[in-house]
């Protein structure tokens, strides 16, 4: 690849992430189909490179301030999932890396076979529940539902808790962006990095 394509490739990766940044897009696929259909090229940059622009983008516009929020955003996390402890929470997503921005959210994953259990412990403790819905999605080939509870923590702060069965808590699962293990942080795991070294990132560059 010369580097014309190079310099080309990494305009199509900004441009991506600028839909997602600024939420004219809210998925990676549509927004490398969109950004490289305004460049007119018909080649995608892959995930990864969406996010290192992603990552830059986020920096050059939220500057110190995106670490201060990061940290806030692991201290919510933490509460919620000493909320949800009975139910083995695990915390993934950009809190977890610690790549977040101005529009990420808190995503913790719980396994439990009564998902309104789940949204009566979070109202029990004061958690306005914005929305609550199964989803299905195929991968391989394969349909898995989940129930996702989105909810608003007394900070303000947004989460989305799934909901899926404790026979998948053994399944491991690759990251779509990094292609890395999704491995998370358990609850002790998170008091660990809050109290050494509050804003860890766990990404593979």
């Amino acid at each position: 690849m010369n580097i014309n394509s190079l310099s080309l490739r990494k305009k199509v990766a900004r441009e991506a992430a600028n839909l997602l940044y600024f939420r004219a897009e809210k998925e990676y696929k549509q927004a490398k189909q969109k950004a490289a259909k305004i460049f007119g090229v018909h080649f995608l940059p892959a995930n990864f490179e969406v996010a290192i622009e992603l990552e830059n983008i986020a920096d050059e516009n939220e500057g110190k301030a995106r670490i201060e929020h990061l940290i806030q955003m692991r201290k919510e996390a933490l509460k919620l999932m000493q909320i949800l402890k009975a139910y083995n929470p695990l915390l993934i997503g950009s809190v977890w890396r610690g790549t977040i921005h101005h529009e990420s959210d808190i995503d913790i994953v719980v396994y439990h076979d009564e998902p309104y259990g789940v949204v009566k412990a979070l109202k029990q403790n004061n958690l306005q529940i914005l929305q609550a819905e199964w989803v299905t999605v195929t991968k391989k080939g394969k349909r898995k539902a989940s129930f996702h509870i989105h909810a608003e923590s007394l900070a303000r702060e947004k989460a989305e808790i799934k909901v899926i069965s404790p026979e998948e808590a053994s399944r491991k699962e690759n990251c779509e962006i990094y292609g890395d293990e999704i491995t998370g942080l358990r609850i002790k795991e998170l008091e660990k990095v809050l109290k050494e070294n509050p804003s860890q990132r766990f990404v593979p560059f």
